[in-house]
């Protein structure tokens, strides 16, 4: 670990000048602008075909569902090699959203959520790949830099995209709003084919080895690494909390005698949070290793959401820029580790199964954070959701393994919430 941390400033502009990187960065923001449209539009999109609210947000279950199943999907990015996989992964969803010109009536939606299925699943199997030759293709000096801006790029999109998509939808229908998404995403496989990175033929699976042995690879790699696990449990730990508190977000506003329309201002500031933290991410990185950035970032979103609890619009402001700052930081540790310390053949399943380690908890606390705002006071429960993650994090900050020890496992050497 270095002594000194490079600025910012300098630090963006070395990630922009290596090549790949921007290329990567680029496809980010692209495929993000349209993603962010489009999850969006497709629950007004459903809502407005059924004025089912349940079946609205199944729109996001659909779109989340295949998470659950990412560590065999990501064994995909390990047995095929990633760059064209991305390409045509890109190609394949435009190809996908413009089947949407044919959702019309309740009697079509079928074919929309089909679509959000297959469209989550695909996004799982990108996500590995992406994660796997970013690893390869992006010096490794770069890779916190990189995961932060990526970040970055990504809560961009989520703040302005949007507001574009539904400008779209109410102009022209959910239609339009596809085709804008499969524009991006054709956009994105351009970028992918500049992508200059040499990649060997994947080694054929052992006869013996069948996909579910494949699978449990990665997740058992991640597990025997002392550097990774941790973590990720800390990361699925967080997210499981993060889902939790989410479910109180609308208590909040109504506690502060707000229309549930406010809780779109908690979610920007959350967002310009999470932008800023992305810019910084790397030259934090260096300074305080993975443990101990990932470790800050849980310490202050536990403090600002106890902060949360109280009866004033400034603070509840102030807690969502610093939830958006705190949260992003354990995630961005995390998927870097896996980077960093995993062997290129296990790659693709190891970040496909760190990504439902991390993520699929979240999901869980919203289920159970839904039924627990409606039998505890929120003040109450957020106040003791703060307390229960400080007193999880101090045996995480107390101890950092050294970058020796932490790589015996390895043969290589040395990162959607919803609001927490």
């Amino acid at each position: 670990m270095t002594t000194s941390t490079p600025s910012t400033p300098w630090a963006v502009t070395r990630v922009l000048r290596d090549r790949n990187a921007g290329l990567y960065l680029g496809g980010v923001v692209v495929s993000g602008f349209g993603s962010s449209a489009m999850w969006l539009v497709s629950g007004i999109w459903v809502k407005d075909l059924t004025g089912s609210d349940g079946l609205a947000a199944l729109c996001v279950f659909a779109l989340w569902a295949p998470t659950l199943i990412g560590p065999a999907l990501g064994t995909l990015a390990d047995r095929t090699r990633r760059r064209p996989l991305l390409v045509w992964t890109n190609l394949g969803l435009a190809s996908l959203l413009l089947t949407l010109f044919t959702v019309d009536s309740p009697g079509t939606l079928w074919i929309l959520f089909a679509a959000l299925l297959v469209y989550g699943a695909a996004g799982v199997v990108h996500d590995a790949a992406e994660s796997a030759l970013v690893a390869s293709a992006v010096d490794k000096q770069l890779l916190g830099d990189f995961n932060g801006l990526r970040t970055t790029a990504n809560e961009g999109m989520k703040l302005l995209a949007p507001l574009a998509g539904a400008g779209l939808y109410a102009a022209y229908g959910g239609a339009r709003v596809a085709l804008l998404d499969a524009l991006t995403f054709v956009l994105a496989a351009g970028l992918y084919t500049l992508l200059r990175v040499r990649e060997p033929k994947p080694l054929p699976a052992p006869a013996s080895a069948g996909w579910r042995t494949q699978t449990a690879e990665g997740a058992r790699y991640l597990w025997s690494h002392r550097t990774v696990r941790p973590l990720v449990l800390a990361g699925g730990t967080t997210m499981f909390f993060a889902g939790l508190n989410g479910a109180t977000i609308y208590a909040v506003a109504d506690g502060l005698g707000h229309s549930p329309a406010y809780v779109g201002l908690l979610y920007a500031v959350q967002g310009a949070g999470s932008v800023t933290v992305g810019m910084a991410a790397g030259p934090l990185l260096r300074r305080l290793g993975e443990r101990r950035f990932a470790g800050y970032g849980i310490a202050l979103t536990a403090v600002a959401v106890m902060a949360r609890a109280l009866p004033y619009d400034a603070v509840v402001l102030a807690s969502a820029a610093a939830v958006g700052v705190g949260l992003p930081c354990v995630l961005i540790a995390a998927l870097t580790a896996v980077q960093r310390e995993t062997p290129d053949a296990l790659l693709g399943r190891a970040a496909a199964t760190a990504n439902t380690l991390l993520f699929a908890p979240s999901a869980v606390g919203l289920a159970l954070g839904a039924g627990l705002v409606e039998l505890v006071d929120h003040r109450v429960l957020l106040a003791v959701l703060g307390a229960a993650r400080l007193v999880t994090v101090v045996p995480f900050l107390r101890s950092q393994p050294s970058r020796a020890s932490a790589s015996v496992t390895s043969d290589r050497s040395s990162s959607d919430a919803n609001p927490a």
